[in-house]
Parts: structure tokens; C-alpha cells; sequence
């Protein structure tokens, strides 16, 4: 089944539960829907992340990752949504859900979307403290581990780091 995967990225919120309505209304067809919530947590006095992209080359990085999604499992639908911009404890930062007849699809499927996200996507973290100091945010091995089960191409990936 061919989809057109709704991809998002933007500073304003979004509403997860008008997302999931929109995907629970598909087909017809559609026996599960997986979702994935991200939120900013509040470790040792943090006081925001900011999430920088590359504008254009991002949304074309979460296409292509949609669109093996897609290959790989039988859905009906995927929605992906990133936040960039300075973001608060407790504000959400990503919604990723897929539809499909069968849950285990769905759940693969919307586990493989974070997996890649979280090690892929061209988006940059910079955490703020309540202190007023800030750092970058690197690479965490355990993330790279997650996304190495799924045999991630190498050059279907991109470069940034979620």
C-alpha cells in the first residue's frame, strides 16, 4: 500500500490527541495505531532544551525515513512531528505514530521511526540550565545500539543527532 506520510516540523505545540484522531479516521482498515510522545524532563535542574535543524534537508531526512518505514510494514499511516525552538520542562518535543491493520506492525514500525530520530535526524540539542549555563547535547551509545537493530542504511540516515 502506497502513503503519504504527514511529516512536521515547527516551533508551535501540537495536539497528540487531534493527531490520533486523524489517524484512527484512515481507511477503514486500520486495526492499531502506535504512538510515541517525547517530552523535555526536568534532570538536574534543567530549565529547557533548544533544538536546532537544517530547514529543508530535515523534512527530507524524516521522508525518507517514513518511506522505509513504509516498506518495511504494512501501514496506513505514519505522522511524524519535531519541535525545534527553546523548549521548557514539560513541553513536548516529538509525536510519532503509525497505523496499520495488525499492532505489531504498528508498533515496529513507530519503534524503528524514534530509533532512526533519535540517532539520524539532522536536529541539534542544546540544554539550558536554571543556572544560566548551557551544553550541547552528544551522542549517546545506547541510542546508536537501539538503531542498529534495524540495519539502517548508512547513507538513508543523514548525519544530525535527535
Amino acid at each position: 500500500m502506497s502513503i503519504t506520510p504527514t511529516i512536521k516540523v515547527q516551533s508551535d505545540d501540537f495536539d497528540a490527541g487531534a493527531e490520533l484522531a486523524a489517524l484512527n479516521a484512515t481507511d477503514g482498515q486500520t486495526g492499531a495505531v502506535a504512538s510515541f510522545i517525547g517530552l523535555v524532563r526536568g534532570d538536574d535542574g534543567l530549565a529547557a532544551l533548544t533544538l536546532e535543524h537544517y530547514p529543508g534537508m530535515t523534512e527530507k531526512q524524516l521522508r525518507a525515513i517514513a518511506d522505509q518505514a513504509a516498506a518495511r510494514w504494512p501501514l496506513s499511516a505514519i505522522t511524524l512531528i519535531h519541535r525545534h525552538g527553546r523548549l521548557p520542562v514539560g513541553a513536548q518535543i516529538v509525536f510519532v505514530a503509525t497505523a496499520s491493520a495488525h499492532r505489531r506492525a504498528a508498533f515496529e514500525a513507530c519503534e524503528f521511526l524514534m530509533d532512526w530520530l533519535k540517532t539520524k535526524a539532522p536536529f541539534w540539542k542544546q540544554e539550558q540550565w536554571a543556572d544560566g549555563s548551557s551544553r550541547w547535547v552528544e551522542a549517546k551509545s545506547s541510542d546508536d545500539d537501539a538503531a542498529d537493530r534495524w540495519h539502517i542504511p548508512a547513507d538513508g540516515g543523514g548525519n544530525g543527532r535527535a
